[in-house]
């Protein structure tokens, strides 16, 4: 299939375009956080319905759309993709809908649990306006999680329960932020304004005029701390109803199976594999990523083990940052490097795509995230890190390959280019669609590109690399092998994959803090199928770029297959095969 790489006019809408853009409207009016996500103006104080009608309001609306696109015929290669990537992410939304397990959702990273608070971090925090919203969202956290909790229930009354361990751990979660001192508590008592540019120098009684001009109007902080205390009483009926119904129906069986495993892994990837297949590969990947550490700790010294040379980096006292402000900034500087050093060279880095934030999450919780662009790039990309409380070292060597997976040429440069085509893509392959092993493929490709290109040239940067690539080979193994109850190969132990028996084994390949180690261990129990999409998407996406050169052959342009690539948006693996090699 020939695609355009960059369209020199806007493309005329098309009916299967209507159809797509008719459909994310409709995704708006289900999902206001959507719209909060997108940076769009209305429904800044609402939630979506949680409760069973409200999931199958979401199904219904795919089960429309399906039909329409049935109905309608693709004018050009750009409708065919549309086509196909809608049919096989609302196809599988109306399969994963039909089994009942969308109501027992809930685990410890990516469930509403997490997500009625989550919305926060992207609101607009500049104006009084913006804390009401603020302060009207938080009042409409008790009918969120009433609608949560409906699903939940019905979801055990089909004898679909989240693990024990999951629910555990989400009691947890759940406790901190309903705690006086968590997180709608801090967040009002730190609200202010942004101060006034025009606002400077002291009033009379000799205040600083721009510190006066930031405090909120007084009846808006009595409002926003009084509905703080509604969203923290509402999660407290959170806690007790997990304690107190779910967790007594809860399994204690963390393994969901090779069936519920099959359908997690084509929700993640977007495409089907041989389970089996890839769980073998995972292991002999693993092997390879191990063999090429053990080469670089050689470089590192002479006769050095992976771990005396890990050893000898963390001892270095130029590789050390301490503090969560030195860890920002030194983000943000190497951030700022790639953007500008890559730019026109290796890829068309518009203007209004080269401001990248980083930050330190609001939330302890473990783990590094990117949150795209608003559409009008008001609201810039922004790279996020989760820092476990007790935790203030950190080290450069082994974060270096993360800023650009999060970053540029990662994240940020693969989400702000679908948010930027909006002259090519519809609205649903702009904002909508997000297929985890195509994002999360492409980081770690982009990390291995960035070895290419000579960004991980020194040693130490190298093996940090190589330290993340093995643990997501890993989490293949891991992943699939605990799920699917496989036998542990004979490198790693005996008998079959068990959660006890994994730990051992992430501890082994995952060189990640206490704190990180447990979240990740539980996040792969309680996600299934979402790990491995890093590393299996990373996968397909070199098997794609492989078979594009080896037809393109002297013709064959690295730099315009990543246009072409990113210019899709986030779809499904064998969508995005489909379309760059037919």
């Amino acid at each position: 299939m020939t695609l355009p790489t960059q369209p020199t006019q806007p493309r005329a809408t098309t009916a299967i375009d209507r159809i797509a853009n008719e459909y994310t409207e409709r995704l708006l009016e289900l999902d206001p956080g959507f719209a909060t996500e997108l940076g769009r103006a209305g429904h800044e104080s609402e939630y979506r319905d949680h409760s069973p009608a409200g999931l199958a309001a979401l199904a219904d609306a795919a089960r429309s759309t399906l039909a329409a696109l049935a109905a309608a015929e693709p004018v050009d290669e750009v409708d065919a993709v549309t086509v196909h990537a809608m049919a096989e992410r609302l196809g599988l939304e109306v399969e994963l809908h039909e089994t009942g397990w969308p109501l027992a959702e809930l685990n410890n990273i990516a469930s509403p649990a997490q997500g009625i608070r989550a919305i926060f971090d992207l609101m607009p925090t500049a104006t009084a306006a913006d804390w009401q919203h603020i302060a009207e969202r938080m009042a409409n956290v008790p009918a969120a999680v009433g609608g949560y909790i409906a699903s939940l229930r019905a979801g055990a009354e089909r004898g679909l329960v989240a693990s024990a361990r999951q629910v555990k751990i989400v009691i947890g979660q759940c406790e901190r932020h309903a705690a006086a001192d968590g997180f709608f508590t801090t967040m009002t008592q730190q609200a202010a304004l942004d101060a006034d540019p025009g606002t400077s120098g002291t009033d009379a009684a000799g205040t600083d005029a721009s510190d006066a001009g930031r405090q909120l109007p007084a009846d808006l902080a009595e409002v926003l701390a009084a509905n703080a205390e509604i969203a923290r009483g509402g999660y407290g009926t959170l806690v007790a109803f997990l304690r107190d119904e779910l967790l007594p129906q809860a399994p204690e069986e963390d393994a969901v199976g090779h069936e519920r495993y099959q359908l997690a892994s084509r929700e993640f990837l977007g495409a089907r594999i041989d389970l089996e297949e890839s769980y073998a590969w995972g292991v002999a990947e693993l092997d390879r990523i191990v063999a090429e550490q053990e080469v670089v700790a050689e470089a590192i010294k002479p006769g050095a083990s992976i771990e005396e040379a890990k050893a000898l980096l963390n001892a270095d006292p130029a590789r050390q940052l301490q503090g969560t402000a030195a860890l920002t900034a030194w983000m943000q500087q190497l951030s700022d490097t790639a953007l500008a050093e890559l730019a026109g060279s290796q890829f068309d880095i518009p203007e209004v795509m080269r401001t990248l934030e980083c930050r330190i999450a609001p939330t302890q919780d473990g783990g590094i995230y990117y949150t795209g662009p608003s559409e009008d790039f008001s609201r810039p990309g922004r790279m996020w890190w989760s820092v476990p409380e007790g935790e203030d070292s950190f080290t450069t060597w082994a974060e270096t390959t993360t800023v650009y997976h999060e970053g540029v040429p990662g994240h940020h440069l693969q989400v702000a280019t679908a948010t930027y085509q909006s002259a090519l893509l519809n609205d649903w392959r702009r904002n909508v669609s997000w297929v985890s092993g195509h994002g999360e493929g492409w980081a770690l490709y982009a990390e291995r590109l960035m070895d290419d290109l000579g960004y991980l040239a020194d040693p130490g940067d190298k093996m940090g690399m190589l330290d993340g690539q093995r643990m997501r080979a890993a989490r293949v193994v891991f992943d699939i092998g605990v799920h699917l109850k496989l036998p542990v190969p004979a490198r790693w132990g005996t008998g079959n994959w068990t959660a006890e028996k994994g730990f051992e084994f992430l501890k082994a390949n995952l060189d990640i803090s206490a704190g990180q180690l447990d979240f990740e261990f539980n996040r792969y129990l309680g996600w299934p199928g979402q790990a491995p999409s890093y590393k299996l998407g990373q996968r397909l996406w070199e098997d794609i770029r492989d078979a594009r050169a080896a037809r393109d052959g002297s013709g064959f342009s690295l730099r315009d297959f990543h246009t072409q690539a990113l210019n899709l948006g986030s779809v499904g693996l064998d969508t995005l095969k489909m379309a760059l090699l037919g």
